[in-house]
């Protein structure tokens, strides 16, 4: 396994690369995007074309933005779009007008109390046009005529998205998510791309027992959109993972699934609290990432949300503040390495059945126990193993042995496969 500081600085390089494009729901931001995730994994790309019915929804017509400012007589750029692309409301309609700066504020939206900082905003479903700034932008404009431009387009186009799959040695799908359509936020979410892009990369170079579905999709219409042309195979999901704000000074946190006890819970559950790292476990709720489209009541999937701060969670939130120094690589790097270890749980997680069930088997005679001699941690996999044994019902999984006994995860697993090639219990 390649040093944890490595991946960080290459997660973090990642980061910086994608942190400056314009992004939004649709246009040639996200395909911008995903060509660079595109780099680093192998991606299918799909195109769904604008007007196409995705459940409750439609998909939208294509925005793209080429150049927008607000000038003052002198022609002085006061509100940049090349300076930085949160200074446009999202999916505004195309402008081009003189007006006073009174007939302007309305269109003006800024954080009174960050006065330095711009927000992000946008108006996907509601033909809008608008600018973001500084409070302090603002305060500075003098009264009078000012030049405004946005020089985008709103036509019939496509929604894109993409996927990246890692084969397991079984069909069943974990899936994991995450949103490209935010502009210049580097924690929410171009950490978590970046995260699930080296994630997929650290899968791809081991032999998983599930396969890996990796979704790079615009939030909610795009997870929509994706469960729409997924609906028939669905049920292939077994286990899900909603990734965002992964690199910013927080603490790691999970929200539950909706169904509150699904197995990605459990590992996430445990694997926080084995790691001794400082966590929170929120329970589900219908608002946040896209986690709220997987479990909806009709579909229901076992998916769970990992942050480290969480939606709305901290000031820097959708706003200019959450730039490159918000974020870094020792935290990208510690959210990677809890992913992997929670998959690493999940993949070998089994129920078994104890072939031997009336009595204690006798281990020493299949040489079980002369197979540990000279260990380090040999009381410790002699238990394991009578801890498997008893626990093989069908009825509960290693995970449960390993919660139940108070023994590390891998020292069980290692027991039940050492017992499964005895001949002693079987899935």
């Amino acid at each position: 396994m390649e040093p944890v500081t490595t991946r960080g600085d290459e997660m973090y390089a990642l980061v910086e690369r994608l942190y400056p494009l314009c992004r939004s729901i649709t246009g040639d931001g996200v395909r911008a995007t995903l060509d660079i995730v595109g780099e680093y994994i192998p991606l299918d790309v799909h195109e769904v074309p604008t007007g196409t019915q995705v459940l409750d929804w439609t998909v939208p017509q294509e925005w793209n933005i080429r150049d927008a400012y607000i000038a003052d007589t002198a022609g002085n750029r006061v509100v940049d779009f090349a300076a930085s692309s949160l200074h446009v409301l999202g999916y505004s309609v195309p402008v081009a007008a003189t007006m006073p700066l009174s007939e302007l504020r309305p269109h003006l939206h800024t954080l009174p109390d960050r006065p330095s900082w711009v927000p992000y905003r946008t108006s996907y479903y509601k033909p809008e046009w608008g600018f973001c700034l500084a409070q302090d932008t603002l305060d500075a404009m003098p009264d009078g005529e000012y030049e405004v431009r946005i020089d985008s387009t709103l036509a019939d186009g496509h929604l894109t998205y993409a996927e990246h799959v890692v084969p397991g040695q079984v069909a069943d799908e974990v899936i994991v998510s995450c949103h490209v359509c935010h502009p210049a936020l580097a924690n929410d979410n171009m950490a978590g791309v970046a995260v699930a892009t080296f994630l997929a990369r650290a899968l791809a170079e081991e032999t998983p027992y599930y396969t890996y579905r990796f979704i790079f999709a615009p939030g909610t219409i795009g997870a929509i959109t994706w469960l729409a042309r997924n609906a028939e195979r669905v049920d292939r999901v077994k286990h899900g993972l909603v990734l965002a704000c992964a690199g910013d000074p927080g603490q790691l946190t999970y929200k539950r699934s909706r169904r509150g006890d699904a197995e990605i819970d459990r590992v996430l559950r445990y694997v926080l609290t084995a790691s001794e790292r400082p966590h929170q476990v929120n329970e589900f709720t219908p608002y946040g990432y896209d986690e709220r489209q997987y479990c909806s009541p009709g579909f229901n999937l076992g998916v769970g949300s990992l942050t480290r701060t969480p939606y709305a969670g901290y000031p820097e939130y959708h706003t200019s503040a959450d730039n490159l120094d918000f974020v870094s690589p020792e935290a990208m790097a510690d959210t990677l390495a809890v992913c992997r270890e929670a998959f690493a749980v999940l993949d070998r997680n089994r129920q078994y059945v104890n072939l031997s069930p009336y009595g204690e088997p006798q281990l020493g005679r299949r040489g079980l126990y002369d197979a540990l001699g000279g260990r380090s941690d040999t009381k410790q996999a002699q238990m394991a193993m009578l801890w498997v044994l008893s626990l093989s019902d069908g009825e509960h999984d290693l995970l449960e042995v390993a919660e139940r006994s108070g023994l590390p995860f891998d020292t069980v697993a290692g027991a039940a496969d050492a017992l499964h090639e005895a001949g002693l219990v079987k899935t």
